[in-house]
């Protein structure tokens, strides 16, 4: 067995470490399980039989892979039903304008912005935008109708185009 390990240890070190991407650890447990199954089947090990490098080579891949396997097989999870296809659509065009947006909304007079914040993203109605901002109703309909205009040339000078 010591000549076994002299001869081939550290190359199937080399070797595991590869195997397990460079997981220090987990080579040395597949370094030590190999030799492990080498000492148990030392009689079978034999030059005549075939090279006990590629056998150790071979018993150090399985078991890597069988451990592999193992993880992947707890961590997955099984379902009844298939998944439909039709998931939820990629939002990321969506995200990139909500910021645009914001941004252009900065830019904006704090007046301009308050209707529009109010009436567009609360969804009020222009009786309760003005009683919530404390202006009359027919304020409320310029400043938002200006705040569009400001809010479209904010936008333009950003380079969205509509």
């Amino acid at each position: 067995m010591r000549q076994l390990h002299d001869e081939h240890a550290a190359a199937l070190w080399g070797y595991c470490l590869r195997l397990t991407g460079n997981d220090r650890a987990r080579a040395e447990d597949v370094v030590q399980e190999t030799l492990l199954r080498a000492w148990r089947n030392l009689p079978a090990l034999d030059d005549a039989q075939g090279s006990v490098r590629s056998w150790l080579f071979t018993v150090a891949r399985n078991i890597v892979i069988d451990d592999w396997r193992t993880k992947r097989s707890q961590s997955e999870v099984t379902v009844a039903d298939v998944p439909d296809g039709a998931g939820e659509a990629d939002r990321t065009d969506q995200v990139l304008l909500s910021w645009v947006v914001a941004d252009a909304l900065a830019r904006l007079s704090a007046e301009h912005r308050a209707v529009l914040v109010e009436c567009y993203y609360r969804g009020l109605p222009v009786a309760e935008a003005a009683e919530r901002l404390g202006i009359p109703a027919g304020t409320v309909k310029s400043r938002t109708h200006y705040a569009l205009r400001s809010l479209r040339l904010a936008l333009e000078e950003m380079g969205v185009v509509a």
